[in-house]
């Protein structure tokens, strides 16, 4: 049978299936969920009930019986919406309001029988929300569930059984919904965070060279596809092929955003004739300037290949110097004495360009640290530039070639590390081959 329940003014709880005379008070009482949230309530735990409905007798009739395994619904009861906004803490799962009761006088002359739902929503966008009409307003009560209630119940059909159902329901429901919309928007965000990277990636602009061109990224973060490396390939149209690759220290999203601004300035650089020591100085105010601390820095190794093909202009900064492969002659590091400090290290650094022969055909292979640091599975020390030297004769040795080897360099590189590589990983491939080219 319904028992009157006494409007609690105050706002305090009353548990649900006691007597007027014996309510149970207070917010903590019997322990509610807390619910900074509250779609985080779960099957099982006490709940707490918001009630808005305008009752002249001042009483709202509640069920006797709530939850078949004895779990209790603390009813909190609001006249109107002032009332409720003060009432709505985060230990509220679900709101039933009366569809019935009168909103402002504008709402009124709009005519919008639902703005006491809607308002609701909108105060309350975390909570479930139960609609409450009469019998005979099925349609009304249709309208408030796809505006944003999560059900409706009739005010004559209620019993203990119902309004626990219901309520519990509502909440689930509520989560389940909440939930979905997380995930969609972080699936969309993913989406696009996958596309801008894609975008900030470079395309090589080679077109009328001779060289090949192949590149492996891969960043350190967990699903990112950007990371703090960073190289680009471009043909000035004097006929000079220049590549660059470069590492930001750091790994996070500012670094990868730096690192991005980077290339985009040496690529404008390049294409505006500078190169060597003048291209680097002028990188080097561009990190200064874009840094968020002191204490970022980049390296560097930049590389232009006379348009023959058979020399090259080669400048380091702090940078791994690039690997050559020759045919017929094992790979090994092209010379890097006398290269300059990493950019953003010291405010007046030169950055000497050192003249290196490369001969009619050739493989250059140009790499950030990522892929000498990880550590060997025998012994944990690093891999170092000499054993990728020796990795790579060996794969050369097995006829891999152009992607095919970067890829092997890379798999081979992470398995040693036993799992996957913290540091971000790029490498950049350039070829010329003698039987494509007339020398």
């Amino acid at each position: 049978m319904p028992v009157p329940v006494p409007r609690q003014r105050t706002g305090s709880p009353v548990a649900v299936g006691t007597t007027a005379a014996g309510p149970t008070s207070g917010p903590t009482a019997a322990g509610p969920l807390p619910a900074g949230s509250a779609t985080e309530a779960a099957g099982g735990g006490d709940l707490t009930l918001l009630v808005i409905e305008d009752d002249p007798a001042g009483t709202f009739t509640v069920p006797e019986l709530l939850g078949d395994a004895g779990t209790r619904v603390r009813i909190r009861t609001a006249r109107n919406l002032t009332e409720a906004e003060r009432l709505l803490t985060d230990d509220v799962h679900c709101i039933l309001v009366d569809l019935a009761l009168p909103g402002s006088s504008r709402d009124r002359a709009d005519g919008d029988e639902l703005a006491v739902l809607r308002h609701v929503l909108r105060i309350a966008p975390r909570h479930a929300v139960l609609a409450l009409t009469a019998d005979a307003d099925a349609d009304r009560a249709a309208e408030a569930v796809r505006v944003g209630a999560q059900d409706f119940l009739h005010r004559d059909e209620l019993d203990g059984r119902l309004l626990s159902r219901a309520i519990r329901y509502a909440v689930e429901r509520k989560r389940a919904d909440s939930t979905q919309v997380k995930l969609a928007e972080s699936r969309l965000r993913a989406q696009e965070n996958a596309r801008l990277e894609r975008g900030l990636l470079p395309t090589p602009l080679l077109q009328g060279s001779d060289l090949r061109f192949a590149a492996r990224y891969r960043p350190g973060r967990s699903r990112a596809l950007l990371g703090g490396d960073f190289y680009d390939t471009v043909r000035t149209p004097d006929g000079t092929v220049h590549a660059m690759i470069g590492d930001v220290c750091g790994h996070g999203p500012d670094e990868a955003a730096l690192g991005v601004e980077l290339r985009i300035a040496w690529r404008a650089l390049t294409f505006a004739g500078l190169c060597g020591d003048e291209l680097l100085s002028t990188l080097q105010q561009v990190l200064e300037h874009e840094r968020e601390s002191e204490e970022i820095f980049a390296t560097l190794c930049t590389v232009d290949i006379a348009p023959d093909g058979r020399r090259a202009g080669l400048c380091l900064a702090g940078h791994p110097s690039p690997l050559i492969a020759r045919k017929g002659r094992p790979a090994q590091l092209l010379p890097y004495e006398n290269g300059g400090p990493a950019l953003g290290l010291l405010p007046r650094a030169r950055w000497p360009r050192r003249q290196v022969e490369l001969g009619p055909a050739w493989s250059l292979m140009m790499y950030t640290d990522g892929l000498i640091e990880g550590r060997t599975s025998t012994d944990g020390d690093r891999l170092g530039q000499d054993g990728m030297v020796d990795m790579i004769n060996r794969q050369l040795t097995a006829g891999l070639r152009g992607e095919a080897l970067l890829e092997a360099a890379v798999a081979e590189v992470r398995e040693l590390n036993g799992g996957d590589l913290t540091d971000d990983v790029a490498v950049l491939l350039l070829d010329r081959d003698r039987d494509r080219v007339r020398d």
